[in-house]
């Protein structure tokens, strides 16, 4: 359902509000009186913590960008503690099943996840969750802000997106997506809403099938991360034609930003966090924060991080992230609105 123009003025504002500057003014402005968890478990599993394999889950399929971060920082954790940390990809359900387990599951640092944009997106999108994304998790690390990009099949006979607005106009159009309440679905009915368009949404169980379905020609235009869209747009087998931020991204600096192209006030970045059980102890939760951040500070992983297309981000107390997220989640509330999918799931 296409919302009111009075709505999707209201969607241009919203937009400005969930981006990397707000993010990061969250941040810096937050109080330290939020601390999940208790505060004085001191015992000796907390204190050697991790006494035990650490099981990192995904909530998407293997080889999209969530995915390949996820095992970049298993690796480097792994050197740090001296202990395994194993990526397990659950995808299924957007990022519901996935997260539906971790946050149920012992808060003891075993189980922790790569998040994204999706934990605060689904508390609106759907009609009833099996968790409280605000009350049963916490934000270990908001590890790096991910501008998206518009890529359609080269077959399809669009250059830009007016091509692909006017050429929507004329016939139906389909959109892959990571699945359910992810970013790539909700940047494209966004898009959808502020251009008037209809198009119809097939959710996969990752960016990576997406893109392999978009370039065999069984859907047409996916909003993916850069990570795996870059060489399939560098080889050719994708065509770029604009990305979700304001300013142009350095990886594809020959790639409008959407707001420059057609879809005014459009401007989006998703983020990557590494969320825990909410009652995980505090000494273990602030190890993680600790380790993630100065991983996140090295000249390798940061360099990794802009090969992926992504900004870094690596700051923050655990305290103060739990303050982002239930910003994130009440900014994400206004803009799913104004999409016209609040409690469609």
């Amino acid at each position: 359902m296409l919302a009111t123009n009075s709505a999707m003025r209201l969607s241009r504002r919203a937009l400005l509000a969930v981006v990397l500057p707000a993010m990061a003014a969250r941040l810096a402005h937050a109080q330290d009186d939020g601390k999940a968890g208790g505060s004085n478990d001191a015992s000796p599993d907390v204190q050697d913590y991790p006494s035990h394999p650490v099981t990192f889950i995904v909530p998407f399929a293997p080889a999209g960008g969530t995915d390949i971060l996820a095992r970049l920082l298993a690796e480097k954790l792994e050197q740090s503690f001296a202990k395994p940390f194993v990526v397990e990809n659950r995808p299924g359900a957007g990022t519901v099943l996935a997260t539906n387990f971790v946050a149920k599951s012992p808060p003891d640092g075993t189980t922790i996840m790569m998040a994204v944009s999706s934990l605060a997106i689904d508390a609106t999108l759907y009609k009833t969750l099996p968790y409280d994304p605000g009350k049963d998790l916490a934000l270990v690390a908001l590890v790096a802000s991910v501008p998206f990009v518009l890529v359609v099949d080269p077959s399809l006979p669009v250059n830009s997106v007016p091509d692909l607005i006017k050429l929507a106009k004329q016939r139906p159009l389909s959109y892959g997506s990571g699945g359910i309440g992810s970013f790539h679905h909700l940047s494209a009915a966004l898009f959808a809403n502020m251009t008037g368009i209809k198009m119809t949404h097939v959710p996969y169980r990752g960016t990576a099938p997406a893109l392999n379905d978009l370039m065999g020609g069984y859907i047409q235009l996916v909003f993916s991360d850069l990570g795996p869209a870059l060489p399939l747009i560098n080889a050719g087998k994708l065509r770029a034609l604009g990305v979700t931020t304001l300013r142009r991204v350095t990886a594809l600096p020959d790639v409008p930003p959407l707001g420059d192209s057609g879809v005014p006030g459009f401007d989006l970045a998703a983020w990557q966090g590494v969320v825990a059980p909410a009652q995980t102890p505090p000494l273990i939760l602030d190890k993680l924060n600790t380790a993630l951040n100065a991983l996140v500070a090295m000249p390798d992983v940061r360099a990794r991080l802009s090969d992926l297309g992504m900004i870094p981000i690596g700051r923050g107390s655990v305290a103060e992230l739990q303050h982002f997220l239930q910003s994130d989640i009440l900014r994400w509330r206004q803009v799913v609105q104004d999409a016209g999918l609040a409690g469609t799931e």
